[in-house]
This record gives C-alpha cells, sequence and structure tokens, in this order.
C-alpha cells in the first residue's frame, strides 16, 4: 500500500463514525451564507504577479515534525502580514498534526481584525460531510485529490462544495488524472510536484502538466517550492499560484521568503 492509499483508508475509518446523509438542501443553505472578501479563486487572480497560497503545516509523513507546536492564528497572522493572497489549513490530524478547531480559529482571527484571506481547507475528501464541515468552519475552498477518488465520487464532491458556495482545487500529478480533473471543468487546477509512492519532489511535473490546462483555468504548483529560482520556473511554466507550506514554515524571515516566491523586488 502507497503512502496515499494508507492516509485515505485511516481518513475512511477516522470519519466513519460520523457520518450521515448530507441533502442538497442543507449544501444550498450553506451557500447562501454570508461571507466576507474575496473567494478563493479571486484571490489568486493577481494579473502579472504570483499569488501565494501559505500553508499552515505542523508536520507531514514525508517531513516528519516541520514546526510542532505552531499555533494556527500566529502562523496566519505572520502569513497575513508578509503578503499572502491565501490560507491552507491543514486539518488532518494523524499524518499532519493539524485539527479542524486550527480552521476555525484562523477564521476568526481573520474576522476579529478585518482580514479576509480565504482559507483551503486541507484534508483527504471523501464524504460531503466534510464539505459541510469546511463550509461551517469557514472555509473558502476544499482539496480534491484526483488519485484518491474514483470519477463518481469525485463528481459528488465537486456539486457539494459548488452548492455550498466553495471553491474546489483539484490536485493532480500526472496525464491520466489531469485528464480526469479537465473533464469536470475545474476552475483551480493544481499540480502536486510531490510522487505520492515516494514522496521526493520534482518541479517538472508542473512544467510539464500546467501548460496543458487551459487559460481560463487558475494554475496552481504545489510542493517543492523553495526559492526565488524554484518560483520562477513555476511561474515560466504557467503557474497562477504556489501552494507553500514547509519553507514558509521553517523559514524566520516570512516577508523576505514571501517577497521571493512573489517574485517581488526585495530591496
Amino acid at each position: 500500500m502507497d503512502r496515499l492509499s494508507e492516509i485515505m483508508a485511516w481518513k475512511a475509518q477516522e470519519i466513519a463514525p460520523r457520518l450521515r446523509p448530507v441533502h442538497e438542501t442543507e449544501l444550498a443553505r450553506l451557500g447562501e451564507a454570508r461571507r466576507i472578501g474575496p473567494t478563493f479563486r479571486e484571490a489568486l487572480q493577481q494579473p502579472g504577479r504570483l499569488s501565494i497560497i501559505a500553508e499552515i503545516k505542523r508536520a507531514s509523513p514525508s517531513a516528519g515534525a516541520i514546526k510542532a507546536g505552531a499555533n494556527a492564528v500566529e502562523q496566519a497572522r505572520l502569513y497575513t502580514n508578509a503578503g499572502a493572497n491565501a490560507l491552507s489549513v491543514l486539518t488532518d490530524e494523524k499524518f499532519f498534526s493539524g485539527k479542524i478547531e486550527d480552521l476555525w480559529e484562523v477564521v476568526d482571527f481573520q474576522q476579529q481584525h478585518r482580514r479576509y484571506l480565504p482559507c483551503l481547507r486541507k484534508d483527504f475528501m471523501l464524504h460531503p460531510l466534510q464539505i459541510v464541515e469546511a463550509a461551517e468552519g469557514g472555509a473558502r475552498c476544499v482539496l480534491l485529490i484526483v488519485r484518491a477518488l474514483d470519477d463518481a465520487r469525485l463528481r459528488v464532491l465537486y456539486e457539494a462544495a459548488t452548492l455550498a458556495s466553495l471553491d474546489a482545487l483539484f490536485e493532480v500529478h500526472d496525464a491520466r488524472e489531469l485528464e480526469r480533473a479537465l473533464a469536470l471543468s475545474p476552475q483551480i487546477l493544481g499540480v502536486n510536484n510531490r510522487n505520492l509512492d515516494t514522496f521526493q519532489t520534482d518541479l517538472s511535473f508542473s512544467e510539464e502538466y500546467l501548460p496543458q490546462v487551459p487559460p481560463s483555468v487558475v494554475k496552481v504548483a504545489e510542493s517543492g517550492i523553495r526559492t526565488r529560482d524554484d518560483a520562477q520556473r513555476m511561474r515560466d511554466a504557467g503557474a497562477d499560484a504556489l501552494l507553500v507550506g514547509e519553507s514558509l514554515m521553517r523559514t524566520n524571515d516570512p516577508d523576505r521568503l514571501m517577497r521571493d516566491l512573489q517574485l517581488l523586488d526585495t530591496e
């Protein structure tokens, strides 16, 4: 069993006790809720420059502990002040040391301080109930890992997110996954540079697949992006945005790194 299969098997076991039917009317009511600030997709559309989705990520299966015990709200504050365009909040506990309460607290912090960076609930989606949880927690987007879902479930989750007025970030890693994702007409598509069998990163994945994504789709390069040169490679490949976690969590100077990743003058 590869690591993604292991994670998805655990996720199915984890959510099983709280599963219940989710009706379209419930999702639609969530979609009618008043939300302040840009949508996730809007936040990533910055003509002429790279947008940054800054990720709150305490640990990962590949890196182990990254910033153990990090306070999600403090990390969100640092990212917001450094100029991030959107936030990604990992809510998986077993493999990434996150929790759904991190999302709640980050959203509450932003509302209190009138800072409205939209949040991605980054977790392993299997059931519409997780979409409900994301919407109720204040997320503006959910992650759909194409490799982890068959076509029927992928469509169900995308439709549930759309009903709840959430964006969906479709994540792909190879040509077949890209084909499957594009068949559903996504508005945001990310190429994961991490091989989910080996968990090694290679930026050439984005360089190969991002140019194949239609211009109308917001294109995100994910994983393995650490330097200004990495960011430039992804921009040259057609990325509109970068999803960056580990390097931002580890740096002592998030302001400078954020400007480097956005390809801005650092003077």
